[in-house]
């Protein structure tokens, strides 16, 4: 049994902290909303704020929206770093900016600790399941120690590279899924308009090489019309400026990137940043003037 702390438990946090305490694991939690109640039930440890997670704690773990929550959690009073001692690891879930994560690694490792960006990708679906997909980044040692711990939260575990690794293959992850959500939207958009019914387009594309968990999942979401999150809108935004601001620091341009975050900017602009990101269809349906379901007109 580790000492393990856990900050930041929200959709995704709160079920990744239950498979560490469901192990056996003694859990320090902290989370700026309460600590949820069932954690508690089931044998984790609330503390103040995450000095006292990091200073009761081993390891550390942080599942936190973006890249200055991250920075608060870590370095603000009263913060992880204010906690650690030599020796101790932190291993940052959330998904941030790789070159801020580049950074804060060297503030832990001036500390004499370890640091692992390690970002997942597989939704709240996944987090319940303990199936994610974790992308991590920082040395070897440090990741085959961690690892026995991943494996509790999730199933294809990669170490990708040295301290910002792991966030550079999230967002990678994270334009593949907006560009994949994009084209199956508009080609069930299109098949609908076109008079086919959309079910039955998408039943035949998953047996041929368009099949994707995208078209499977979110492709019945957009022809059931269930777009309650999921993951929300909002925070593929966050990924895809991530995604784009990197890349202009790169020199590389993303052309689809940014059209499909235009889109997703399209739906919150019409009060649906907390829609699933399925959602983007939405903003397709718009600018075709028809709905995925709807009759198409006989002219």
């Amino acid at each position: 049994m580790s000492k393990l702390g856990f900050v930041g438990l929200g959709i995704m946090g709160t079920p990744m902290a239950g498979h560490l305490i469901k192990a056996g694991h003694e859990l320090f939690l902290f989370s700026q909303s309460p600590v949820p109640k069932a954690l508690t039930e089931a044998g984790g440890l609330a503390c103040g704020n995450g000095k006292e997670v990091a200073q009761l704690a081993d390891m550390v773990f942080l599942m936190v929206p973006d890249t200055p929550d991250v920075r608060s959690a870590l370095f603000d009073g009263n913060g992880i770093a204010e906690g650690l001692s030599p020796g101790k690891i932190v291993v940052d879930m959330s998904s941030i900016s790789p070159i801020e994560t580049k950074e804060f690694a060297k503030r832990i490792n001036d500390l004499g600790c370890q640091y692992l960006d390690a970002p997942v990708s597989g939704g709240e679906v996944g987090a319940k399941n303990a199936a994610l997909s974790i992308m991590v980044g920082g040395s070897e040692a440090t990741f085959q120690y961690v690892k026995p711990i991943f494996e509790l939260m999730g199933k294809n575990i990669t170490l990708v590279g040295q301290n910002g690794d792991g966030q550079t293959a999230k967002v990678a992850n994270q334009i593949i899924v907006a560009l994949t959500i994009e084209a199956v939207g508009e080609a069930l958009l299109f098949a609908a308009k076109a008079g086919a019914d959309p079910a039955k387009v998408r039943a035949a594309l998953l047996g041929g090489f368009a099949s994707s968990k995208i078209l499977e999942v979110h492709g019945e979401r957009m022809i059931n019309r269930t777009f309650n999150p999921g993951f929300r809108i909002e925070l593929h935004q966050k990924d895809l400026n991530l995604a784009l601001s990197t890349a202009r620091t790169l020199g590389v341009s993303l052309p689809n990137t940014a059209t499909a975050q235009e889109l997703f900017n399209a739906c919150a602009a019409h009060g649906g940043k907390a829609w699933d990101h399925s959602a983007m269809v939405r903003a397709l349906e718009t600018l075709a003037n028809f709905e995925i379901g709807q009759q198409p007109v006989q002219g």
